[in-house]
């Protein structure tokens, strides 16, 4: 089974690349794309694979414009921290919409039904698609989570992700930030955070840092189409978007 796998995300693509063997030891990737125009290139100078594994969110916008541009006729199973795409992805051969982190278990369940698929000489009935969509969702809305449990000297003491201003990703440790300056380091990668918060909240300005709204104070721009951020409080460091998901952060802004 030959396999096209669409992540932005280095640890992220490499660890769906050891599930993906895991569950399913013949399958063969063929490439490992991080963005929509790369992906138009590829599919328009190869043959069509088995299967596309996908994220939603890649480095120049959302993986659903590639199937929206491209007749696309490989089944695709979705990956992603969000349940809004999930009608739009129906529409796109889905198989299935695994939310992330995706887990082993469902990762073989999708497959299965991928191979069921493709052993039913007649299609199933979009109807019955969506039906079956939608029940791999989760049946109540998803709560996303409100509150840390972070250690402050001997104590633990906790603090509503209302307060969080913003979480940065340094030497293999993720650093809470407060938006009254406090700092905790807390047990989760950015990965982690981006599937557990409110998305119209916080939003993954680069491989180091996820900020929630109402701390990004200015945006400037940088060379090569870059924003340069203003955060509260002010990280030592420049905060730099590329200009690939500069698009995307604009739009969050403007809600």
């Amino acid at each position: 089974m030959t396999v096209l796998l669409l992540e932005d995300e280095y640890p992220a693509a490499e660890r769906l690349q050891r599930q993906l063997l895991q569950a399913a030891p013949e399958a063969q990737v063929l490439a490992v794309l991080d963005s929509v125009a790369a992906t138009l290139q590829w599919l328009d100078h190869n043959p069509a694979p088995d299967l596309i594994l996908s994220d939603i969110q890649l480095a120049d916008g959302l993986s659903l414009e590639v199937f929206e541009q491209a007749v696309v006729r490989s089944p695709v199973i979705f990956t992603t921290a969000y349940d809004a795409y999930a009608i739009r992805a129906f529409r796109a051969n889905s198989v299935d919409y695994l939310l992330k982190p995706v887990k082993l278990l469902e990762l073989q369940a999708a497959l299965a039904k991928l191979r069921e698929w493709r052993t039913t000489t007649a299609p199933t009935p979009p109807a019955q698609r969506l039906e079956h969509l939608l029940d791999s969702l989760p049946r109540a809305e998803r709560p996303y989570k409100t509150r840390f449990l972070v250690r402050h000297g001997e104590q633990l003491l906790p603090l509503p992700a209302a307060q969080v201003a913003w979480f940065q990703s340094r030497h293999e440790t993720t650093t809470l930030v407060a938006q009254d300056g406090r700092r905790f380091v807390v047990d989760y990668t950015l990965e982690q955070l981006e599937s557990l918060l409110d998305p119209r909240q916080f939003f993954r300005l680069n491989r180091q840092f996820l900020a929630q709204l109402p701390a990004v104070q200015r945006l400037h721009p940088h060379f090569n189409g870059k924003l340069l951020l203003e955060l509260h409080p002010a990280p030592s460091e420049e905060v730099l978007v590329s200009r690939e998901k500069a698009g995307a952060l604009k739009q969050w802004l403007e809600g």
